[in-house]
């Protein structure tokens, strides 16, 4: 599977807008992940409650292995390319890792589709401090923590777009990959250790919504 499938499971419309605002990406992402994840995560939900599965931490613990599946399946291919598919591999991860946070809120019993769940999932990826200030951001009304983030980072590197969008995209999926090393970007070596890290992420992602929404 070529790193152009994973790019054609994140909606068209999100992959422009994170081009044409870089630095905004963790908000793009959220926003639309409560469009398309939020209900697709209530039906899911139903379903299982609807087959007398109700046990909230169960239904939570199948949502982190179905998520880590897709990060691992999503991090081998992307990594066959190498740096050349950095990009790709940290969209396709923010989007996977989104769809895990509205999926554990549904099994616990919260509201996929509540306008507080894409405030959780910024505060859950380490974006944002806290829901009211994630919240704010994505209503407009508040400081883009994602953008200062990325702002800081790139002071003496001369703002380059491409370099924009991977900072900010770092700063929602993917904030300690330069740590996992540089060989996960040689093409074809990178796949097993792409897969591997962003496997780990997930469940790491999942391990803090399983706290923070069941207790």
């Amino acid at each position: 599977m070529e790193a152009s499938n994973v790019w054609r499971r994140v909606p068209s419309e999100l992959i422009a807008r994170i081009r044409a605002d870089p630095a905004r990406a963790p908000e793009h992402i959220a926003l639309a992940a409560a469009d398309l994840h939020g209900p697709a995560a209530a039906a899911w939900v139903a379903k299982h409650n609807a087959r007398g599965v109700t046990d909230r931490p169960s239904l939570a613990r199948l949502a982190k292995r179905n998520h880590a599946r897709l990060s691992r399946l999503e991090g081998a291919a992307t990594g066959l390319g190498g740096w050349t598919t950095t990009a790709a591999d940290l969209v396709a991860l923010a989007w996977v890792q989104s769809r895990l946070v509205f999926f554990v809120a549904g099994a616990y019993g919260y509201d996929p589709r509540d306008r507080m769940r894409p405030a959780e999932l910024l505060v859950l990826t380490e974006v944002y401090s806290d829901v009211t200030a994630a919240r704010d951001a994505l209503d407009g009304a508040g400081r883009h923590m994602a953008l200062a983030y990325a702002q800081s980072r790139l002071a003496g590197r001369g703002g380059r777009k491409d370099n924009r969008l991977l900072v900010s995209l770092a700063a929602f999926a993917g904030r300690h990959a330069a740590e996992r090393g540089l060989g996960r970007y040689i093409p074809f070596v990178g796949a097993p250790l792409n897969a591997v890290a962003n496997e780990l992420d997930t469940r790491r992602l999942a391990d803090r919504a399983m706290l923070f929404y069941g207790g």
